[in-house]
């Protein structure tokens, strides 16, 4: 049964990303003429003042990749790889943000998000084989390239509705009745023997024991190392938004390893009893 249950949840989870499919996949780009014939022109001033923060109040590129592209608390965007194999990623990045950069689709107009994109593919060193253009961008969205699969990795849309919910919760219990099935299963075997059960902890589970437990040590030194930095990016001249994906991950890799300390010293360091025998001797899972 513990077994059943992890083969539907999954099969669950598959269904669930059928049903955020249409919220996760790449945005058509509309191209207009119109744009795309100013942006040769106004791609070095318009650009420029863009990234310079001279352009609009609220953007301020350089505050975070430095001046030159230089990087500092964003990437380096001077010879940035990604950057020169695919200009047209800068545009989206810009538009519905990645990582600690928030999105500035809502707040640039969309000619001087394309001039400073333009502006970055082609300077510091940069030189970007054509112009970022909405056409470009419109044939790169029909291609499974990072940008893409960075986009179709964010299976939660921003809202969900009832059914997901209800799916979501569905899921969770069902991993999390198979995952206890097979932690039982492991730790106290599939059925029940009367009496005193001595246990007595082998150089490997020893082993096991010491790594899990300095793996613990570790992510919680990363997890209070990325919450200083979070405190100090929102108290910097230029706020940096915090690392939320960051810390979830060293949260939850705490919690996973305690969990899995728990269940050694269970197995290999815990005397056990059984004082009764179930009437089949096997576990109701």
């Amino acid at each position: 049964m513990p077994t059943v249950a992890i083969v539907v949840a999954a099969m669950m989870f598959i269904l669930l990303l059928f049903m955020f499919n249409k919220d996760t996949a790449p945005t058509p780009v509309v191209v207009d003429p119109k744009l795309s014939a100013s942006i040769a022109s106004e791609w070095p001033t318009v650009g420029n003042k863009v990234f310079h923060g001279q352009q609009n109040a609220a953007v301020n590129c350089s505050g975070c990749h430095g001046a030159n592209g230089e990087g500092g608390v964003g990437p380096k965007l001077a010879g940035n790889a990604d950057i020169l194999s695919n200009p047209a990623i800068i545009v989206t990045t810009v538009q519905k943000g990645k990582g600690s950069m928030p999105a500035f689709g809502g707040v640039l107009k969309d000619n001087e998000i394309y001039a400073v994109a333009n502006y970055v593919a082609n300077s510091f060193g940069n030189k970007a084989k054509e112009l970022v253009t909405p056409a470009l961008l419109a044939d790169n969205v029909g291609k499974v390239g990072p940008e893409v699969l960075r986009e179709r990795s964010r299976f939660v849309p921003e809202e969900i509705i009832l059914p997901e919910i209800f799916l979501v919760t569905f899921v969770v219990l069902l991993l999390t009745y198979g995952l206890i099935g097979l932690y039982s299963n492991w730790a106290e075997g599939a059925e029940l023997h009367p009496g005193i059960h001595k246990v007595r902890a082998s150089t490997m589970s020893m082993t096991a024991m010491v790594l899990a437990l300095a793996g613990v040590l570790l992510f919680s030194v990363l997890f209070v190392r990325q919450i200083l930095t979070s405190i100090a990016g929102m108290n910097a001249n230029t706020p940096v938004p915090p690392q939320v994906t960051s810390e979830g991950f060293y949260a939850a890799m705490i919690v996973l390893l305690l969990a899995l300390v728990l269940g050694l010293y269970k197995k290999y360091f815990m005397d056990g009893e059984v004082v009764v025998e179930d009437a089949s001797g096997e576990f109701p899972w």
